[in-house]
């Protein structure tokens, strides 16, 4: 049996506090349900609090100081089948060396899908 998917998203809007970011549904982010897959739910969310956390700097592979998630902590609330997710990150607390981060993902009408919150370290 081989399974696949496919994860993608698009940051609509980032600043210094808040980063927001959008994801389509489509066929490689479903379970055999037809929902979306909650890893890929909760992939989105910490993505996009990741983003957050490393202010104006890019991702790049192998990089110093990657923002390390150490904890996660998510409550699925809902799913849909179609349409797109939007996921909105702010600080629950900006350390210098622990980051809290709460990360909302919204589904049709507002719809909250998940609340998840990370807990981040400085790689080195």
């Amino acid at each position: 049996m081989k399974v696949q998917g496919s994860i993608a998203f698009t940051v609509t809007e980032r600043s210094g506090d808040l980063v927001v970011s959008e994801m389509p549904i489509g066929p490689g982010v479903k379970n055999p349900y037809g929902v979306v897959h909650a890893g890929a739910i909760l992939w989105f969310a910490d993505v996009t609090a990741s983003i957050l956390v490393m202010g104006s700097e890019d991702p790049t592979e192998g990089m110093k100081g990657f923002p390390l998630a150490i904890n996660l902590n998510a409550n699925f609330l809902g799913n849909q089948t179609e349409g797109s997710f939007r996921a909105v990150a702010s600080f629950v607390k900006r350390g210098r060396t622990i980051t809290v981060v709460r990360t909302t993902v919204y589904g049709a009408g507002n719809k909250v899908i998940a609340d998840v919150t990370t807990t981040h370290v400085l790689s080195s």
